[in-house]
């Protein structure tokens, strides 16, 4: 009986696995989710495929396309048929159909042929919505407020207008010069903050598209927008320099009547134009707002703008307008306030617990004429009193002057502010902790990574890196988000990207931010801040180099091909300019640099010798790295030519860089932790001086009493050549190292995020200089990428890039009895995770489907290892490939997989 049993449930499950199907999910167009307002002629689409199985892969796919989903279903109405191709492909597969037309939506959808030649049905439909696609399709015209003064108030625009029949589609395009929000019959339209974004604005203005269909009804309607200044018309940067001067609004409203017919709103002479509640607002220094002037209900229909004024036409340009790519900000985390303080000062400060960036809700009651102030800091001193000296001349006030009608609401609209602490000055009554919450904005990246182990202080570590990201990537990848600077800094921004890439999907964030460098570069030259504020362009070693070095991160993150063909032309020219500059002696001797920046030095208080790193020596290796980037990236673009070309200028730089800063013996002519993990991590040694050169390196960390003493440049790739050269444990020591100079010694200071400097409170809790002192500022974070790829392993093959071909490769080490990682990739999860219990080691691992993996297993031999209870030889859907040196290799499909073995 028992065995019949046994019998009939394999034949079940047999059954269950052979009509099993493969299904298709995960539609993406131009790696987002049914976007509205693409420009891209020829978007690309990216689909992953559902199954329980192991060693699931796609040997074809077919994909069709339509206006309308009935459309999908009908051969007459197909605009785009593939039919079955024959390929593995399912990221980046570009639309090859009839041209696409303007403000239309179209409707696709994918089916698949797994490994067996089985077809999945057709997946549930996805669509996207393009934007304009001619600089014609503008009718709009650019209006303003006739008075443009620096301190205005923010102007209110609107219009009223008639729709007489029954509405099918409606679609708004807009943006500004400075800050906008869009209301349709007094609703706000849309979820995204801070539009249309920070850009180049000379070269690329975005605008944004919203389906505003439900909106809007059949009679009278109302649109109204209010402008702020923002980016464009802020003092910003060091000089504090104004932007631009003037705030514009240019707005289109499409719409098409279920009949056919469409008709046409558009920004023109015959809006009109008023001020509201907004009387300032600041990118530094933050928003005014006086409740007793605002205008109730003026974006709906009927409202009395008798005594409003007509605006004025302007001839701004139409050629630079571009549509959005990356995600907007939005608002994200919501933080309660957890504390209500009195400092010794006698102020009154609210808590949040986490420092953030964003604002703070207001419940308020009181009269009509009260003034509320919200002031905010990072940190307080350490005598518990309010500290802002680090914001050196922003304000990051918000005021708020009560109408005195009941319970009254307020949050910004045009500023942000970085803080964990607010305080409250004005504020009518008792304060209580629920009168505050504190929102968190930034770009809407989807979450893609999570990494945990068994040290808490590494988890904070953690919990730091990706708070420090959500901060500083609000729209542009910002050094800080608190002082009188907030700029899209290159060095910062590189150092970090594939951190970044791990922690959030930042392909379309950085693509953007990408295009705004090309646009800014001045015969090949890169400007240190993206945007640029004005003034000469001068490239900074380390810093420009962002130019090479993120298409290439974003290419190895998610396999973008496109990203490297849109900036192929300036990575070559920042190649070009470093070779034009330098002398015949293939030797870059920059006219400035910012060095390796703030590494350790002797003003630290702390003994021994500086570690400063030679300014020429950093500029070579990074000479050499892009040079090799370009290489890497001419090599995948098939440009045979450059291939050969920068391959012989890569030689006579790395002869160049032996001649003048190597000796015989191998030793640098500075001696410090940066000079010799740049040589190491960017080739710039001959294989016979590498290890001895590692070997020093160890020497230096070791005389350091195992602390590092790298700066923004050095740092990133510190752990990476302990770990590549053999001093993993090396490695293992310096990430869990507790006093300053470390990664964790400002997580037992307390930080929530990652600092600007490694002591910016000192060990007697005084502060570092106030002048350069942010408690938000990421690039120290990029430790993030060697936990995530060597404490768990998890990577990338350069030949399959985007986790096409994933290596997992854990190196086990410190103190640590647990650590898992995952990734979102469009193929789906990838999982590590490993832990050492009672003498032996349990190493789950999952694979995507559509994917193969070269696995590394810690073990002493095959024979000590099994597939859950199975042995390795016999474990479904693994291939043994070899064993070396505590390690057995394996290859697999996709699917779930559990590696014991003894340790």
């Amino acid at each position: 009986m028992k065995q019949a049993l046994a019998i009939l449930i394999s034949f079940f499950l047999l059954s269950s696995i052979i009509n099993a199907k493969t299904a298709v999910d995960h539609l993406l167009t131009e790696n987002m989710s049914n976007p509205v307002g693409l420009d891209n002629a020829t978007p690309r689409f990216s689909w992953q495929l559902v199954s329980e199985e192991r060693g699931v892969s796609q040997l074809a796919y077919a994909i069709r396309l339509a206006k309308t989903p009935d459309g999908l279903k009908k051969e007459s109405a197909l605009l785009w048929s593939t039919g079955k191709v024959s390929s593995s492909q399912s990221v980046h597969v570009i639309y090859q159909g009839d041209k696409l037309k303007s403000d239309t939506r179209y409707y696709w959808q994918v089916k698949v042929w797994d490994q067996n030649n089985k077809a999945s049905a057709w997946s549930e439909p996805a669509w996207f919505h393009t934007g304009f696609l001619n600089p014609s399709d503008w009718q709009a015209k650019w209006i303003a407020a006739t008075k443009q003064d620096i301190n205005q108030a923010s102007p209110l625009f609107r219009k009223e207008f008639q729709l007489s029949k029954t509405i099918k589609s409606a679609t708004l395009f807009i943006t500004c010069h400075g800050l906008y929000e869009a209301f349709i019959n007094n609703k706000r339209v849309g979820d995204a903050f801070f539009t249309p974004g920070w850009t180049a604005y000379n070269e690329r203005l975005q605008y944004q598209v919203y389906d505003v269909t439900d909106m809007l009804h059949n009679g009278e309607n109302a649109i109204g927008v209010v402008l702020g200044k923002g980016w464009y018309r802020s003092n910003m940067g060091y000089n504090l320099k104004l932007y631009k001067n003037d705030i514009s609004l240019l707005a289109q409203l499409e719409v098409t009547y279920k009949d056919g017919s469409r008709t046409r709103v558009i920004s023109s002479s015959d809006w009109k134009t008023a001020t509201g509640g907004i009387i300032d607002s600041e990118v530094y220094h933050g928003e005014t707002y006086d409740a007793r002037k605002e205008k109730a209900n003026w974006a709906s229909p009927g409202f009395d703008d008798s005594r409003w004024e007509p605006v004025v036409e302007k001839n701004y340009p139409f050629e630079n307008l571009v549509a959005t790519w990356n995600e907007p900000v939005r608002k994200k985390e919501v933080l309660p306030a957890i504390k209500h303080i009195i400092t010794p000062n006698g102020d009154q400060v609210i808590d949040f617990g986490q420092n953030l960036v964003g604002w703070v809700q207001m419940k308020v009651s009181g009269k009509a004429g009260d003034q509320v102030k919200i002031y905010h800091a990072e940190v307080l001193d350490k005598d518990g009193n309010f500290y802002t000296d680090n914001l050196r001349s922003a304000k990051q006030i918000n005021t708020y002057i009560l109408k005195g009608e009941g319970v009254e609401f307020y949050e910004p609209a045009f500023t942000w502010q970085g803080f964990r602490y607010i305080k409250i000055e004005g504020f009518p009554g008792e304060i209580e902790l629920d009168h505050f919450t504190a929102v968190a904005l930034y770009s809407d990246m989807p979450l893609t990574g999570h990494f945990a182990c068994s040290n808490e202080l590494l988890n904070q570590l953690q919990h730091n890196i990706q708070w420090g990201q959500r901060g500083n990537f609000l729209d542009v990848p910002t050094d800080c988000p608190q002082r009188d600077e907030r700029l899209g800094w290159t060095g910062d921004a590189q150092v970090f990207a594939r951190t970044a890439a791990f922690n959030f999907r930042t392909n379309n964030f950085f693509a953007k931010w990408l295009q705004d460098l090309t646009a800014e570069q001045e015969n090949g030259d890169v400007p240190v801040i993206i945007p640029h504020l004005g003034g000469n362009v001068a490239g900074c070693p380390g810093w420009s180099d962002a130019a090479t070095i993120i298409p290439w991160t974003m290419y190895l993150a998610y396999g973008d091909k496109k990203i490297l063909e849109d900036q192929y032309i300036s990575m070559k020219g920042w190649v070009d300019h470093i070779t034009n500059v330098s002398g015949d002696d293939d030797l870059w001797i920059p006219s400035w640099s910012f060095g390796d920046w703030l590494f350790y030095s002797l003003n630290d208080d702390r003994s021994g010798e500086s570690a400063i790193t030679d300014k020429s020596l950093i500029a070579q290796c990074f000479y050499g790295h892009s040079t090799q980037l370009l290489i890497h990236t001419a090599e995948v673009l098939g440009k045979t030519a450059d291939v050969e070309k920068y391959s012989t200028l890569l030689k006579n730089i790395k002869a160049a860089f032996l001649r003048e800063y190597v000796t015989r013996s191998g030793r640098m002519v500075s001696g410090t932790q940066s000079a010799y993990v740049l040589a190491l991590h960017f080739n710039m040694l001959p294989e016979e001086l590498q290890q001895q050169a590692a070997a020093r390196l160890v020497d230096n960390i070791r005389k350091y009493k195992t602390h590092l003493t790298t700066g923004f440049l050095g740092t990133p790739y510190l752990c990476h050549v302990l770990t590549r050269f053999g001093y993993n444990d090396v490695a293992y020591e310096l990430l869990l190292q507790k006093t300053y100079p470390s990664w964790l010694y400002p997580v037992t200071m307390g930080a929530t995020t990652i600092w600007e400097r490694w002591d910016g409170i000192k060990p007697d809790s005084t502060f570092q200089t106030p002048s350069m002192n942010s408690f938000n500022h990421y690039a120290y974070g990029a430790i993030g990428d060697w936990m995530y790829r060597t404490i768990t392993g998890i990577d990338t093959f350069e030949e399959e890039p985007g986790y096409k071909k994933i290596r997992i490769k854990p190196q086990i080490g410190g103190d640590l009895t647990h650590a898992s990682a995952a990734l979102k990739t469009y193929y789906g999860k990838i999982k590590s995770s490993w832990k050492l219990e009672n003498g032996k080691l349990y190493f789950d691992v999952e694979i995507p489907n559509n994917t193969t993996a070269e696995i590394h297993i810690p073990a002493r031999s095959r024979a000590e290892v099994t597939e859950g209870n199975t042995a390795l030889e016999s474990a479904a859907g693994v291939k043994i490939v070899g064993e070396a040196s505590g390690v057995v290799l394996v290859e697999t499909g996709s699917g779930k997989y559990q590696f014991i073995s003894k340790m």
